[in-house]
């Protein structure tokens, strides 16, 4: 059975840095790509970073968080991760890590993010 488990959210305050993980397991093949995404209340879910597998590992950032956030993985661990830098108010959401396969989208439980001002 697949499982993404994310972790490292937390409570912040304007300027720090949190890292989010996304941990792994049971197996999942066919991975096109792997990513981010957010949700703010009262906002729709939104890409926040991600990474094509099948474009050579090619990454790309929403606008508005690129410059401050980088997203990474190990392969080794089976873990992809969220360093979050020069965080804002608005960066407030819970973060859900995305595996993107041929057949399915798997998504994790999701971590809150809560930065204050």
């Amino acid at each position: 059975q697949v499982q993404l488990v994310e972790s490292g959210g937390g409570l912040v305050q304007a300027g720090g840095s949190l890292r989010l993980s996304c941990a792994a397991s049971g197996g999942i093949f066919s991975i096109n790509a792997m990513g981010w995404y957010r949700q703010a209340p009262g906002k729709q879910r939104e890409l926040v970073a991600d990474i094509a597998i099948t474009r050579g590992g090619h990454t790309r950032y929403a606008d508005s968080v690129k410059g401050r956030f980088t997203i990474s993985r190990d392969n080794a661990k089976n873990t992809m991760y969220l360093q979050m830098n020069s965080l804002k108010p608005e960066d407030t959401a819970v973060y859900y890590c995305c595996y993107d396969t041929t057949y399915y989208r798997y998504w994790g439980q999701g971590t809150q993010v809560t930065v204050s001002s």
